[in-house]
């Protein structure tokens, strides 16, 4: 059986492709891209995918399919779709994880969230699974988890973009701060972790290098841009008959009523170095991204 190796100067020497799941969302397009960019084969995952020679159709719900698309990787990027605090997901990333130690997979990195028990749980069962002595011919994997905080491209790509295009962005949360995270950086640290050494067996809780609240980081793109943008506070209630309105599922309306009610409530205010010390770089502030050109 092929396993990941490294050479001395700490990059990964196993060359076969790395699946990555969601390979078209918000982070695994990114992530497919830097692959890319280093040189590095890469095979998209994702529920729908076009013909390519280098997509598989890979489906949560669909585990008889997922042997297909783990066999001859070296490396996966996970990217658990809607959420890993939702509930099955744990009992999937136990399978997955399983699956991909079967298959000889060398090395995971999983995207996470901050401050969600149930993606810890998700977390825990990841590293389990890697542990050497675990898998077939008593090799395991080596494991990442990257635990990011909200997106800025949750304000560009998906839901809120509509809402911001139009100049008015309405949320259920209040003053507390968060230090919103670029997809880049993601991207740019899940890259790293997949094709160097030194970041395995680590859990590193991603941020932006500032927190602020919604309102005041649509004060700060509309001082960017000129493009006014309000924010505006309504109850829960509100926000999920606007979604209902939308054509939003059921399920990821209770998704989105769990994380407004739960998260944004000061746990995940705090910022941490961990962007800076991967990357040897700053983060990204969001006004970076505005400063760019907000769509």
């Amino acid at each position: 059986m092929t396993t990941s190796g490294m050479t001395h100067e700490g990059i990964v020497a196993d060359r076969r492709p790395v699946l990555v799941t969601g390979g078209t969302g918000k982070t695994g397009r990114r992530v497919a891209a830097g692959l890319r960019a280093r040189g590095w084969p890469v095979r998209i995952a994702a529920r729908s995918v076009v013909s390519a020679a280098d997509a598989v159709r890979l489906d949560w719900a669909d585990r008889a399919g997922w042997p297909a698309a783990l066999a001859g990787v070296g490396a996966v990027y996970i990217a658990y779709a809607p959420d890993l605090a939702v509930p099955g997901a744990v009992d999937d990333i136990t399978a997955f994880a399983a699956a991909a130690r079967a298959a000889g997979v060398g090395r995971i990195v999983m995207l996470s969230g901050r401050g969600e028990p149930g993606a810890e749980a998700a977390e825990r069962a990841l590293a389990a699974a890697g542990r050497v002595g675990a898998g077939r011919d008593g090799a395991g994997f080596a494991w990442t988890v990257l635990r990011a905080s909200w997106f800025v491209q949750n304000f560009t790509e998906g839901l809120l973009a509509e809402a911001l295009a139009a100049g008015e962005l309405a949320l259920p949360v209040g003053d507390v701060p968060e230090p919103f995270i670029d997809a880049d950086d993601i991207a740019e640290v899940a890259v790293k972790a997949l094709t160097e050494n030194g970041l395995g067996g680590r859990i590193l809780e991603l941020t932006g290098p500032r927190s602020l609240s919604f309102a005041a980081a649509m004060a700060d793109i509309t001082r960017l841009t000129g493009r006014p943008i309000r924010y505006r506070r309504i109850p829960l209630a509100d926000f999920l008959a606007g979604l209902q309105a939308q054509g939003v599922p059921d399920d990821m309306r209770d998704f989105l009523a769990w994380l407004f009610t739960t998260l944004f409530d000061g746990r995940n205010s705090a910022t941490t170095p961990t962007v800076a010390e991967v990357l040897g770089r700053p983060a990204r502030d969001i006004t970076d991204r505005a400063a760019a050109g907000w769509p």
